[in-house]
């Protein structure tokens, strides 16, 4: 969106905002801890997509906001922009919003397929308004929202076009960030996440958030 004229970029603003009031006071799933977790409505032409927040994403009311989100923007910190930026240039969006709360044995429950389903419609509906030209789904939750089921390897450093109803988008997908995984850490992750990087650097869209003011 940015590099729209400002008229636009108020009217996908002003959209947004309604949106996310919507999606905070959404309750269709018992099992999830809300409130919705949210990143700031800036219109964008880049968007990520993460899995669902944790419970200190919870406590904050910001995606990444822990220590995955340190590892996270680490790595668009190579890129040229620090987090602060990247949350006021790129918009911020999740497969589920709630907190899924935890398992019996420890570690955070998986949604259940009913619950993504639910929030599917969130997240459709900001594609529509802000007809991204890149997508970074960030983890197997949503990576798999947009491509059949594959291992890391066969897709992280690849580029994926994916038609939508609205046009087409450029989808990069990025392993998960977790300190829990060492897939980024080790080879073939570790060269395969700096292809992806570049491939990242690379694209218009990502162009157009650093060089917007």
């Amino acid at each position: 969106m940015t590099g729209k004229p400002d008229k636009e970029r108020s009217r996908v603003a002003e959209g947004l905002r309604q949106h996310q009031a919507e999606l905070r006071a959404c309750a269709l799933c018992p099992r999830m801890q809300g409130p919705a977790v949210t990143g700031l409505p800036v219109p964008s032409p880049v968007m990520l997509i993460g899995q669902a927040p944790g419970p200190k994403e919870r406590e904050v009311g910001r995606p990444f906001a822990w220590t995955a989100g340190r590892t996270l923007f680490r790595w668009f910190g190579q890129l040229g922009i620090e987090e602060d930026r990247f949350r006021r240039r790129v918009y911020m969006a999740a497969v589920c919003r709630c907190f899924p709360g935890k398992k019996p044995q420890g570690g955070d429950r998986v949604p259940a397929p009913s619950e993504i389903a639910n929030c599917s419609r969130w997240l459709q509906k900001e594609q529509e308004l802000l007809r991204p030209k890149l997508i970074l789904p960030v983890g197997r939750l949503a990576i798999d929202r947009f491509l059949e089921p594959a291992r890391l390897d066969q897709i992280v450093g690849r580029q994926f076009p994916i038609a939508f109803a609205w046009g087409t988008a450029d989808l990069v997908p990025l392993p998960h960030p977790s300190g829990a995984s060492v897939w980024h850490r080790v080879e073939p992750g570790k060269t395969l996440l700096a292809e992806a990087l570049e491939l990242v650097a690379r694209h218009p869209a990502w162009r157009r958030i650093l060089d917007s003011a």
